[in-house]
């Protein structure tokens, strides 16, 4: 044992000097290595963040919103369904919601605008308007209203950067100037949130409020959630089948400069073999060689990735997976890499290259040293 660790590590010195060798060569490959590992792995790191990120913010959403349906739009809902939908057997509470989408053409951004009880006496500000608009607690600020007249309102307060995530398009109003602004009469809501005793029974419930009210739609709190997932599934999909291009290129410069042994390299597999290495031992140097160009490129690119996703904001993928807007909220995603993401890059990047650098020195290997030599 002691033997074969030894002749290991003189075959890894050896592997190490021939690297060094041919620094600029392998130089060039490590950076486009690299460079190649960032790019997946930042897609990868990013999509899945954001998937979790969604996920632990959809567990404060209702369990069932209900829609009202008109020719396939969504409408206004009168407010005596409420009643109707909490006579259901198994539903705790029904609750009305007023929001909407208010467009500033001056900033020409969309903002959501929803009542809240807690802005009676003037409105509460998402981060990214409060930037946009450069309004602050104790500003005024003009919106116009349906029937195209302005109307002042006090700025009460800005939610904080750490709900930047939910609330950076958010403007919360009070009911009555909520119905003023948008023209929204009396007895008219534009969803109802319900809350269910037993969380198992969400289906159903959903089922018996369309049987109940057939022109309404329930949307539960896991058809968001996936939604969501196959959303940022997609758009990460988009990004990489864009960067395949790039991918593709990588693998056969990868190829080629693996599987192209140059008459240097030959002529060294042919006088180690004349000296007495055994073929096993040649394939063994090689098998390093690949492995340790795929392993620095890896750790290097995966480093670097996570630096970019979770330090730097994903500045480079962001406004391709979370879609074009005006307003970006300004938020860190919480670090998350599973074994699995790990794993599938690993395979993506490091075993196709270190395969493709023992072929080749296979066939030299088994060739005679002489004729190796010779040319």
């Amino acid at each position: 044992m002691r033997h074969f660790f030894e002749k290991q590590r003189n075959i890894l010195d050896f592997t190490l000097s021939s690297l060094l060798r041919r620094r600029g060569k392998n130089l060039a490959l490590v950076v486009v290595y690299t460079l190649v590992v960032f790019t997946l792995g930042s897609v990868m790191f990013f999509t899945q963040a954001i998937k979790k990120e969604a996920a632990l913010i959809l567990k404060e959403t209702p369990e069932i919103i209900v829609q009202r349906l008109v020719a396939g739009r969504h409408e206004l809902l009168p407010l005596d369904y409420r009643e109707k939908i909490r006579q259901i057997r198994g539903v705790a509470a029904v609750k009305e919601r007023l929001w909407g989408y208010y467009f500033d053409p001056v900033t020409r951004a969309n903002f959501t605008i929803m009542s809240s009880p807690l802005c009676e006496r003037g409105l509460i500000l998402g981060k990214g308007v409060s930037d946009l608009l450069k309004a602050k607690s104790g500003s005024i600020i003009s919106l116009r209203n349906h029937e195209g007249y302005y109307k002042h309102f006090n700025v009460r307060g800005v939610f904080d950067h750490d709900s930047a995530l939910v609330s950076a398009d958010l403007i919360l109003i009070s009911e009555e100037n909520f119905r003023t602004l948008f023209g929204i009469p009396d007895g008219k809501a534009t969803d109802l949130v319900v809350t269910v005793r037993n969380k198992k029974e969400v289906p159903t419930i959903a089922l018996k409020i369309f049987q109940l009210l057939p022109d309404t739609r329930s949307i539960v709190r896991d058809g968001i959630l996936g939604t969501y997932e196959a959303a940022f599934d997609w758009r990460g999909g988009i990004i990489l089948v864009i960067l395949a291009g790039a991918g593709l290129a990588f693998f056969i410069f990868a190829w080629d400069k693996a599987a192209g042994l140059s008459a240097e390299e030959k002529r060294e597999i042919g006088i180690l073999k004349a000296i007495g290495w055994e073929t096993s031992d040649v394939l063994q140097m090689k098998f390093w060689e690949g492995l340790s160009v795929s392993l620095c490129s890896f750790l290097v690119g995966v480093l670097l990735a996570y630096g970019h996703i979770f330090f730097s904001g994903a500045a480079f993928f962001k406004p391709a997976l979370m879609g074009w807007s005006t307003l970006y909220p300004e938020f860190r995603l919480t670090p998350f890499i599973s074994a699995y993401q790990i794993a599938v890059l690993f395979f993506l990047t490091v075993v196709p290259y270190t395969v493709a650098t023992i072929i080749p020195s296979w066939r030299a290997a088994t060739t005679d040293p002489d004729l190796i030599m010779r040319t």
